[in-house]
């Protein structure tokens, strides 16, 4: 006589089905973009002629090639680099002052959150008006006797003033996060370092910091990958300019996707910045790692 599935078994096969939906979504939406990305990267595929021949490596040694793909790579490090420390060190800052007893600490942190839940191009288009000429932010200026500029048009800021922007939107998010972390670290540890003498500064760096060392990990890998793809803020407020000062990579691989149908040598650009993220991440992996060795 046959015997019927045991309850592990149909909890196995439970967790499967729940599992299949899933995994054809991520498949359509992620898995298939991707591959079928690297597919026409090798091709010149414009979506307003109908042959696409096939030109192996050449979308990527014009890539190379690019004055502006260059400038994009370098204003998308640029980015990185000005964003994701400051971002970082302000989100733990903030984290550790939201982790005091102070008056009124669930109003500022729900302020110091906000941002982060509101969407990128309300932020973007409010900041436009804070950073143009006759805005908020020159009439502040002027009240100091400063006279400020065009924040948007001036090669010298604009991109300066996207990474403010992004590190006012985002460090209430990264708040949060960190926050979490600093409420795991039991109390008694720092009871027993107050009892040794330690002074509040030697706390922070002898208990704090390394406790949230994974918290931090998880951040600026986070950080990284949305400075790397940020898009949103350089499309609705300054399209690029001016003079490609605020084209990144993936505003420069939705140009030629998008506005000049090169959707192959589009896909090429956007390999090499998948190439980039994961480099970084390797690299952040490799030396600064969760847990010390």
């Amino acid at each position: 006589m046959k015997k019927g599935l045991s309850d592990r078994q149909k909890q196995t096969r439970s967790g499967y089905l729940f599992l299949i939906f899933p995994i054809i979504i991520f498949g359509i939406f992620t898995i298939f973009p991707m591959f079928f990305a690297l597919f026409i990267s090798f091709y010149d595929w414009n979506l307003l002629i109908p042959d696409k021949p096939f030109v192996g490596l050449a979308n990527y040694i014009e890539l190379f090639q690019d004055e502006v793909f260059l400038i994009a790579t370098k204003n998308t490090i640029i980015y990185a680099l000005g964003v994701v420390p400051v971002q970082t060190i302000l989100s733990l800052f903030l984290a550790f002052l939201m982790n005091q007893k102070l008056p009124g600490r669930g109003f500022f942190r729900l302020a110091f959150y906000l941002p982060a839940v509101t969407a990128s191009v309300v932020t973007s288009t409010i900041f436009i008006w804070i950073y143009s000429k006759p805005g908020l932010l020159n009439y502040l200026l002027s009240l100091a006797g400063i006279n400020g500029t065009d924040w948007l048009t001036n090669p010298n800021t604009a991109l300066l003033s996207i990474m403010a922007l992004n590190v006012w939107s985002t460090s209430g998010y990264f708040m949060i996060t960190f926050l979490a972390g600093l409420q795991n670290i039991p109390a008694s540890v720092y009871e027993a370092a107050k009892i040794d003498g330690a002074s509040a500064w030697t706390q922070f760096w002898k208990i704090t910091f390394p406790l949230v060392r994974p918290v931090t990990y998880f951040v600026v890998v986070l950080s990284l990958i949305g400075c790397f793809q940020v898009f949103d803020q350089v499309f609705i407020m300054s399209q690029g300019g001016p003079v490609n000062s605020t084209t990144t990579m993936s505003f420069f691989v939705y140009i030629n996707s998008f506005k000049y149908f090169r959707l192959g040598y589009g896909a090429a650009s956007a390999i090499i910045l998948a190439m980039i993220i994961y480099f970084v991440t390797v690299v952040q992996k490799r030396y600064f790692p969760p847990e010390p060795y």
